[in-house]
């Protein structure tokens, strides 16, 4: 079996890193553990990860999921192309529906269940890694546009500057 890349783990809790290293190592070509969050983006920058395992609470008694979120933005901010895991003891449905509004990959909470954690860094990785076709993102595009004006097709071919019979061919409608 193949390993996949290195992987960030960013959580201000040691045991927590220990746990992961443990659990990733046979997966991963390494685990690069980081208390410090303040230290992310400097350490993306030096080193090659395949993906980041983001804690989401790093303020003693603040179990919001807003340091997470301020990570989570940053990251994306300056490497977009670097699937972000969130990962909490504080999970709920809102916190996890917000991170991935926000673009993390998926989101996991503690105690995890090993395989299911590998399983996910290594799905969110292959996303990441995956290339599409430019009609495919074309196609997206378009049915976004369409979308936001409501179905208008009309309007959607003026704000794309193309003609009506394009956005049919594009989003495959009769």
């Amino acid at each position: 079996m193949d390993k996949y890349g290195k992987i960030l783990a960013v959580d201000d809790n040691p045991a927590i890193l220990t746990a992961l290293r443990l659990c990733l190592g046979g997966r991963f070509e390494g685990v690069v553990p980081l208390s410090d969050p303040g230290r992310i983006l400097a350490t993306l920058e030096r080193e090659a990860v395949s993906a980041v395992l983001l804690d989401m609470n790093f303020t003693l008694g603040v179990n919001t999921g807003s340091d997470g979120m301020f990570w989570l933005r940053a990251i994306r901010k300056k490497f977009p192309h670097i699937p972000v895991v969130l990962l909490t003891a504080y999970g709920d449905i809102s916190l996890a529906v917000r991170g991935m509004k926000e673009g993390a990959a998926d989101f996991v909470t503690k105690p995890w269940d090993n395989n299911r954690l590998i399983g996910i860094l290594c799905e969110a990785i292959d996303r990441s890694r995956r290339v599409t076709p430019l009609e495919e993102l074309a196609a997206d595009y378009v049915h976004r546009v369409v979308e936001q004006c409501g179905g208008n097709i009309s309007e959607a071919a003026k704000l794309l500057g193309v003609t009506r019979q394009t956005i049919y061919t594009k989003i495959k409608r009769p």
